[in-house]
Formats: structure tokens, sequence, C-alpha cells
């Protein structure tokens, strides 16, 4: 994860915390709505930051492809 992915995952975190205290969230659903509304806003400034800069701020290694977080030197024995 690049330090740009950190920084929205961070916004992310603090806006639906923030959001959380703001709304006082009663029960499952009510706490989802708060958790997707502070992911939309990092979501928002994400694409923003993409349209600003005219290429995408997202690194190509994730979880999804665990070969690619591994940054240990292979050869080693």
């Amino acid at each position: 994860m690049t330090n740009t992915e950190l920084a929205l995952n961070l916004l992310a975190e603090v806006s639906a915390t923030e959001l959380s205290k703001s709304r006082n969230p009663k029960g499952f659903a009510q706490t989802k709505d708060v958790t997707v509304a502070g992911g939309r806003i990092a979501g928002n400034a994400r694409e923003e930051l993409e349209r600003q800069l005219g290429h995408s701020v997202l690194s190509p290694a994730n979880a999804n492809e665990p070969g690619l977080l591994d940054d240990t030197d292979k050869e080693e024995s």
C-alpha cells in the first residue's frame, strides 16, 4: 500500500468515526450507513486527486495477488 492509499484509508476511517459521533447510529443498518458514507468521502477524494493528477493513485500491489506484497529478496537462501 502506498502512502496515498494509507492516507485515503485513514480519511475513510476518520470520516466514519466523526459521522458516527455526530449521528449516533443505532443498530447495524444505521452503523453500516455511516461506514459507507465515510468510505464515500474518501472515494470522492481519491477520484478528485486522480482527476487532478491524470492517473490512478492505486497501487497494483494488493491482497488479491499476495506475491506482489512480498518485497523480500527472493534469492536469499
